[in-house]
C-alpha cells in the first residue's frame, strides 16, 4: 500500500506540473504508404440496428508519440484494426482518453494527427491529458487544439459540438437501434466547461458516456476510488444526471474499475484504462465494450492488435496479446430498457389494426384488447366464464372463457402486458397450477369452422407467452395450445396415449416448449422441442409446416430439435381448439401458468419476415 500511494503521489504531482519545452529529438512521422487505410475485408459499415454493437477505448498513447524517441506504429495497427473489423465487430465509435501524447508538442501534435489518419471514416473522439496541455479547458490556443479541436470532428456524421473554449465536445452515437451520447471532457474542465456539459446533457436526454483522462485510480487489486478531479465530476456533473451510466478514465495505472450509486439511485459505472506502464508503452492496447441490448450485459476485453500480427512474436509479445482478469476483461450487467426508462425509455411500437396482420390464407386471428374481447381494459379484472374472445377474421372461430376444476375467478385475468411487437397490446393471463389443481381454457365452439380443418397443405400456428419469475408453485406438464380430439379416437395409438391430444402445444416441467402432432395420413405423432425456455420474458412461438415436415421458430430463430418424420397435415376431428387448457388438463397435466397475448392460425406456411412480429418492426 506505500507503494501505491507513493507511486499515486508521484502521478498527481506530476499532473501539476506544467508542460516543458520540446526535446530536440524528433517523433518518426508516418509514410504516407503506411497511414494507408486498407479495404474492410468482411465488407460494409456496422449495424446500428443490431442488438450486439462495440465501442472501442484507446487509452493513453503518450509512450509511443514521444519526440524523446518512441514508435506510433502499434497505434496505427490499432486503429487499422478498427476499420478493417468495423463491419465485424459492428464497431460504431472509437473514444480516446486523454494524454495522446508525451509533452504536448507541435512535432509529437503532428506525428499523433498522421497515426490518427489511420483510423478513415470511423468517428471518435479525443480528449486532452496533462501530457497534452496545462491548466484548464480556458488555457487558450495549444497545438492539441490545433490538431484535435473541433475542426477534426466537424466532417463526422457523430459530431455533436464542442465547448466555445474547443476542449470539450460531444457526440451522439447510434448503436442498438438507439441514440447513445459520448461526452468527452478536457482533463481539468473549468466551472465553464462543466456548465457546458450540463446545457449537453439537458439537451440530450439519451444514455450517455463520460470520457475523461483524470476519474478514478485504483488500488493494485483492481478496486477503483474517485480521484480528487473524479470527485469534483461526480459531484457537480455525474450523480446529479442519471443519464450517465457509464464513466471511462485513463492517467493512472493500475486498470480498475468500481461501482457507485447516483442521486437517483441508480448504478454509474467508473472505469480506469491504462496500459503505459505495460510492455511497449501499452502496445496500442485496445478495449473493446461490446454492448449487447440483448443479454442486458456489456462484455469487455483488452488487447493489443499490432502484437496479434506479429508473425513469430517473442515470450514478452505473446504475454501482453491479450489481458485478462477481473479489471481487463470482465461484464457490466444493465438491464438496459429499466435503467433508461426515467429519461429513454424503449420505443415500442404502436398497436397494428387486425386487418393489418392477417394474410392470405389466415383462418382465425385471436386477440385479447378491446378489437378482440369484450372484457379487455381493466388489468388484472377477472374474466369472466362465458366471455366471448372474437375470431377477427369473421371466420366464425370465436372462442368462450371457462374455468377448470372448481378454479376462483382470478384463474382467468385481463392483463395490458404484452409482447414489444406484439400486434395487441394486451394479453390474458392464466393462473393454471396443481395443489389444487386449477385452471381457465379458451374453447371454439362446437361448429366452428377451425374444428374440422385438416391443414394437409401446411400451416402457421403463432402465438406470444410469457411466464412468470418467479416460477412459483406445483406445476406440472401444461397445455398452452391445442385441439382437444383424442389420438385413439383418430386410430393413432402410437404416441404416449390413446388420451393425448391430437395436436398440442405444451411446456414441460422442465420449461421445454414441446408440440406433438399426429398426421392424417399416418399413425405417427411428429414431435419438436424448444430449449428450456427463459421465465419473465415475453416470446414468440411459431409452428410451421410445409405440408410435409414441421419446423418451430422461437422468436424467429429455428430450433435444433424438429421432428424428423413425414408430417402431413393434423387430425383435428372436428374438436374444438383450445387456449390456455384443454380436456385432458382435467386428466393429466395442467391449465397454462402466464400470460398469452395474440393467437394466429395461417393455412400455409409462413416465413419468419410474414410472422405476426413483421408488422411492428
Amino acid at each position: 500500500m506505500e507503494n501505491k500511494l507513493s507511486r499515486r503521489s508521484l502521478l498527481q504531482a506530476a499532473a501539476a506540473v506544467p508542460i516543458m519545452s520540446a526535446a530536440s529529438a524528433t517523433v518518426a512521422t508516418t509514410p504516407a504508404s503506411a497511414a494507408t487505410v486498407p479495404a474492410t475485408p468482411h465488407g460494409g459499415r456496422p449495424d446500428t440496428t443490431a442488438a450486439r454493437f462495440t465501442i472501442a477505448v484507446l487509452p493513453d498513447t503518450q509512450y509511443l508519440l514521444d519526440d524523446g524517441g518512441s514508435d506510433a506504429e502499434p497505434v496505427r495497427a490499432t486503429l487499422r484494426h478498427l476499420v478493417r473489423e468495423q463491419a465485424r465487430d459492428n464497431i460504431v465509435f472509437m473514444t480516446q482518453l486523454g494524454d495522446v501524447t508525451e509533452h504536448g508538442t507541435a512535432t509529437e501534435m503532428r506525428a499523433a494527427s498522421h497515426a490518427f489518419e489511420a483510423a478513415g471514416r470511423l468517428p471518435y473522439s479525443v480528449l486532452a491529458g496533462n501530457h497534452d496541455v496545462s491548466g484548464d479547458d480556458q488555457r487558450g490556443d495549444s497545438p492539441y487544439l490545433r490538431t484535435f479541436g473541433p475542426q477534426r470532428f466537424s466532417r463526422m456524421k457523430t459530431y455533436g459540438g464542442s465547448s466555445p473554449d474547443g476542449y470539450n465536445s460531444y457526440h451522439v452515437v447510434r448503436g442498438g437501434g438507439r441514440e447513445w451520447l459520448v461526452l468527452a471532457l478536457d482533463w481539468r474542465a473549468s466551472d465553464a466547461g462543466l456548465a457546458w456539459a450540463q446545457g449537453v446533457l439537458d439537451e440530450h436526454e439519451l444514455p450517455t458516456i463520460l470520457t475523461t483522462h483524470d476519474l478514478v485510480w485504483a488500488e493494485d487489486d483492481g478496486k477503483a476510488h474517485l480521484s480528487g478531479n473524479g470527485q469534483r465530476l461526480w459531484d457537480r456533473l455525474i450523480r446529479g444526471n442519471d443519464q450517465i451510466f457509464l464513466a471511462l478514465g485513463g492517467h493512472y495505472w493500475p486498470s480498475g474499475r468500481t461501482t457507485l450509486t447516483n442521486d437517483d439511485g441508480n448504478a454509474v459505472h467508473l472505469h480506469i484504462t491504462n496500459y503505459q506502464d505495460r510492455y511497449y508503452g501499452g502496445a496500442g492496447m485496445v478495449r473493446y465494450y461490446a454492448f449487447d441490448l440483448a443479454r442486458g450485459v456489456i462484455d469487455v476485453e483488452t488487447f493489443s492488435p499490432w502484437l496479434q500480427s506479429k508473425k513469430d512474436p517473442t515470450p514478452l509479445e505473446t504475454e501482453h496479446v491479450e489481458l485478462s482478469g477481473d479489471v481487463d476483461r470482465f461484464t457490466v450487467e444493465i438491464d438496459f430498457d429499466e435503467r433508461f426508462a426515467a429519461f429513454a425509455p424503449p420505443v415500442v411500437p404502436a398497436p397494428l389494426p387486425p386487418s393489418a396482420v392477417m394474410p392470405r390464407g389466415t383462418a382465425a386471428y385471436w386477440r385479447f384488447d378491446e378489437a378482440g374481447l369484450a372484457a379487455a381494459g381493466t388489468d388484472g379484472a377477472p374474466v369472466a366464464p362465458g366471455t366471448i374472445a372474437r375470431d377477427l377474421t369473421g371466420n366464425g372461430n370465436d372462442l368462450t372463457s371457462s374455468l377448470l376444476h372448481a378454479s376462483a375467478a382470478e384463474a382467468l385475468t385481463w392483463s395490458a402486458e404484452h409482447h414489444d411487437a406484439q400486434p395487441a397490446h394486451a394479453s390474458l393471463r392464466f393462473d393454471g397450477g396443481k395443489g389444487p389443481d386449477r385452471g381457465a381454457v379458451l374453447r371454439t365452439g362446437p361448429d366452428s369452422p377451425i374444428n374440422s380443418a385438416t391443414f394437409e397443405s401446411g400451416y402457421t400456428i403463432e402465438t406470444f407467452l410469457k411466464l412468470p419469475e418467479p416460477f412459483e408453485g406445483d406445476h406440472a406438464w401444461m397445455g398452452i395450445l391445442s385441439w382437444e380430439g383424442r389420438a385413439g379416437d383418430a386410430g393413432k395409438h402410437s404416441g404416449w396415449s390413446d388420451d393425448e391430444t391430437t395436436c398440442s402445444l405444451n411446456l414441460s416441467g422442465e420449461r421445454f416448449l414441446q408440440f406433438v402432432v399426429y398426421p392424417v395420413p399416418v399413425d405417427a405423432d411428429p414431435t419438436s422441442w424448444s430449449h428450456a425456455i427463459p421465465v419473465g420474458r415475453w416470446m414468440h412461438v411459431a409452428i410451421v409446416n410445409d405440408g410435409r415436415h414441421t419446423v418451430m421458430y422461437v422468436d424467429g430463430s429455428k430450433i435444433a430439435r424438429n421432428a424428423a418424420e413425414e408430417s402431413r397435415g393434423i387430425s383435428t376431428l372436428g374438436k374444438p381448439f383450445a387456449i390456455g387448457g384443454t380436456q385432458s388438463a382435467e386428466r393429466y397435466g395442467q391449465g397454462f401458468y402466464g400470460w398469452i397475448g395474440d393467437t394466429r392460425i395461417v393455412s400455409r406456411a409462413l416465413r419468419p419476415d410474414q410472422f405476426l412480429t413483421a408488422g411492428s418492426r
